[in-house]
Parts: structure tokens; sequence; C-alpha cells
């Protein structure tokens, strides 16, 4: 379990799935921090690596290539240890990323209501869907809970779930460290 390589070892990784705008990014930074672990954001890292943001890399070499780039990242964040990783929306989707995944540490699917990920989507892009294709369309809440329950069964496949709404990213962060049993090896680090 978790990506162990003894019984009742802890977690080698935290790994959060989800889909947008359920806090993976804003909570595996604050998980990282009260561990005093590494963060990884995969797709902070795939633009890094790419030179260009997501939604362009879409644009330019279409989906395949990256979830190409999306799986080299997962397998490359996995071999380390004591990282908080953040993966995008889609990444569970893919059967050798749910499979990486789940041996590389203690998988934690963040999630919340479509209403309250599109509210969320919407503050984040600056009150324009603009730069959330994901929004574009006549009925983004529609699309919204059509992709959720699309991924339900590849989310459903974490160790564990939180439910984001109405907490803080504080207190979503401290349930998660809690269920992965790391509670009593939190060691903030300063911010």
């Amino acid at each position: 379990m978790y990506g162990v390589k003894e019984a009742n070892a802890f977690p080698r990784n935290v790994i959060l799935i989800g889909f947008s705008g359920t806090g993976k990014t804003q909570v595996g930074r604050k998980v990282a921090r009260l561990l005093g672990w590494e963060f990884v954001d995969t797709d902070e890292e795939i633009e890094r690596t790419a030179g260009r943001p997501v939604r362009r890399i879409f644009a330019e070499e279409g989906e395949p290539a990256f979830r190409d780039r999306e799986r080299a990242q997962i397998r490359e964040g996995c071999r380390g240890e004591r990282r908080v990783i953040s993966t995008g929306g889609g990444a569970p989707v893919d059967p050798e990323n749910r499979a990486t995944m789940l041996s590389g540490g203690a998988v934690v699917c963040l999630d919340a209501e479509p209403s309250a990920i599109y509210r969320r989507l919407v503050e984040d892009a600056g009150n324009s869907v603009a730069g959330r294709p994901m929004l574009a369309g006549s009925d983004p809440l529609d699309r919204i809970t059509a992709l959720k329950e699309e991924r339900r069964a590849s989310y459903a496949s974490a160790h564990h779930t939180v439910a984001t709404d109405g907490l803080t990213v504080e207190e979503v962060a401290r349930r998660v460290v809690k269920l992965v049993g790391l509670a009593r090896c939190r060691t903030e680090a300063p911010p």
C-alpha cells in the first residue's frame, strides 16, 4: 500500500489527483510545507521543460503529445521520495499514470461539487473563460459535470478522497496529512 518498501512504513510520496479547480496545487504546496517535503506540480514542470504553457502545447502538438509529456513527468516525480506531487486533472485517466501513481505513494483525490469547481476556475481565470478551454461553450457547468462523471472511476482509484467544499487550503492540507498517516511527522518548514 502507498508505494512503500515495507509494511507499516510511511508513503514515499503524496500524490494529489482530482478535477481542475479542486485545489491540488495550493493544497500540495501547503502539504509539502507541513511535511518539509519537496513540491512538484506536473503541469508546471511540463511548462518549464517545454518552454510554453500547457494550452499552447495542446494547440501546437495536440493532446496525445501533452499526455506523453505528462506520463514522463509522473514517472519522474514518482521515482523520488518525500515529494508532494500535484497532477493535472486528466492524469489518472491514463492507466499507466494510475499504476505509476498508486505504486509511487499515497494517492489522494481532492473533490468538489461542479458549481464550486466552476466558481474557482472562473475566479482563477480572472472572471474570463478565455484562458480555460473547459469553460468555453454554452454551458461550462454541464461540461464540468459531464467530465467529472467520465473521470469518476479514475478518481475513485485513489487511496483516499477529500471533499474540499467549504474548507480552507489549510484544513484540506491537514486532512491529507492525517489521512496518509503522516500527521505525527509534520515538520512545518518556514514559508
